[in-house]
């Protein structure tokens, strides 16, 4: 099984920035830690900061993989291009969240992605990351 974590803007930080919201790990360690648990899956991770190399990404591997896990942060509420990208491949795309978005400012309350991924997982920290894994598992 091949399922590839997509990190957007932003959570190349993590483990520095906001580690009231978002914790004090860094996501390589996570990740490490998410490819020991499960060795029969072939686990891949690709971040960018920039929409067009996210959109890339999507088209590149939403034709070939069997998962995707997308926390496409901040463009989750502005990208209408990542929700077309996500409307355009056969992949199923689970949209995660580290925080609960709901809890937070107001315009984080809008996902243009969320319509167009199999489901979502928001506010179990890292965990999310895992819960959706699971899913496809």
């Amino acid at each position: 099984m091949n399922i590839i974590i997509i990190n957007g803007p932003n959570l190349n930080l993590l483990g520095k920035r906001e580690p009231e919201v978002y914790g004090t790990l860094t996501f390589e360690h996570y990740f490490a830690t998410l490819q020991e648990r499960n060795p029969a899956v072939q686990l891949h991770y690709f971040q960018s900061n920039i929409e067009g190399e996210l959109i890339d990404k999507l088209h590149q591997i939403g034709f070939s993989y069997d998962g995707i896990i997308l926390n496409p942060g901040a463009y989750t509420h502005t990208s209408i291009a990542i929700a077309d990208a996500i409307k355009s491949i056969p992949t199923p795309v689970i949209e995660v969240h580290i925080s609960n978005t709901f809890a937070r400012e107001e315009f984080r309350h809008q996902s243009f992605t969320a319509p167009n991924a199999k489901g979502i997982i928001i506010g179990f920290g890292l965990k999310s990351y895992e819960l959706a894994l699971n899913a496809f598992i």
